[in-house]
């Protein structure tokens, strides 16, 4: 992405706190965000901060900072109150690390959906104790997840879901397909559904070929695009009809779409019509075979 540069003073003093700072796209003259009233003070709109997620920040902020040189784009895109579910693709298996900056920057507090195998230990403990939600897929509790997400959002609080449920396996690194989960979060609650597209994580973490490339300050660019508006499914649903699986794959290929226009526009790429397919779970074999 192009960086923008000014002259005078302010350009100054934003070069030299550049090495700390994400860099932001700045408003042009006419941008009808410079018109809306002044947003929250981050303190206020962050609300009281449980120890766990004090000491979460503490750890990933400045480590995020050190792997990460953060560009947001309109990251004023993400209300400073009530409940936001952002949508955003996967590229890495460090994508919280950044996303969670970005969130934290924007003035709110993160909730990921996450694999449970990560919540073991002393690890998990303190990720339990800071909101985050483990995700218990192909078991009886998988639904529990869904239910957490729920009410995390209908309290007012910032939920992240990898619509993809892990790493994409596309080759060219687009959004693969995607599950049904966050269709009906989106469509059960009240929250503002924001698309985040990300590129960059990638490069420090490779997935496909299962190599890490440790450098410092790595590209790694969002855009945050504008709340979807689902208020006519959501007023089917208010009307009684089903969470179909038709209804919940309408909602989730609109979401992902989004997210993937945004993905070509961060990378000025035009992005692929189809979406590649998911990995196939092996079968569990039965029981005396």
């Amino acid at each position: 992405m192009s960086q923008v540069t000014g002259v005078g003073p302010a350009a100054h003093r934003r070069r030299r706190c550049q090495v700390s700072q994400p860099q932001l796209q700045p408003l042009s003259p006419g941008d009808p965000v410079a018109e809306q009233p002044r947003r929250p003070s981050r303190r206020v709109t962050r609300r009281p901060v449980p120890v766990a997620m004090r000491l979460c920040v503490a750890v990933v902020y400045p480590v995020a900072g050190l792997v990460f040189r953060l560009q947001y784009r309109h990251a004023e895109r993400i209300p400073p109150t009530g409940g936001v579910l952002l949508v955003a693709n996967h590229v890495s298996v460090l994508d919280p690390l950044a996303c969670a900056r970005l969130v934290w920057d924007s003035g709110r507090v993160p909730h990921f959906l996450a694999k449970e195998s990560v919540f073991r230990g002393l690890a998990g403990t303190i990720l339990r104790a800071a909101g985050q939600i483990p995700v218990s897929r192909g078991t009886s509790a998988a639904g529990s997840s869904v239910h957490a997400a729920k009410a995390a959002l209908d309290a007012g609080e910032v939920v992240v879901i990898y619509p993809e449920g892990s790493v994409t396996r596309d080759p060219d690194w687009w959004p693969m397909q995607a599950r049904t989960g966050v269709a009906r979060l989106a469509l059960t609650t009240d929250a503002a559904v924001v698309p985040v597209a990300q590129w960059g994580p990638q490069r420090v973490h490779d997935y496909h070929t299962k190599r890490l490339h440790p450098r410092l300050r790595v590209p790694a660019q969002y855009l945050v695009g504008t709340p979807i508006d689902l208020s006519a499914q959501r007023a089917r649903v208010r009307a009684g009809d089903p969470l179909s699986a038709q209804l919940l794959h309408e909602v989730t290929d609109l979401l992902m779409t989004t997210v993937r226009d945004q993905l070509g526009e961060l990378r000025g790429e035009r992005p692929p019509v189809e979406f590649s397919p998911r990995p196939v779970r092996r079968a569990l074999p039965e029981e005396g075979s």
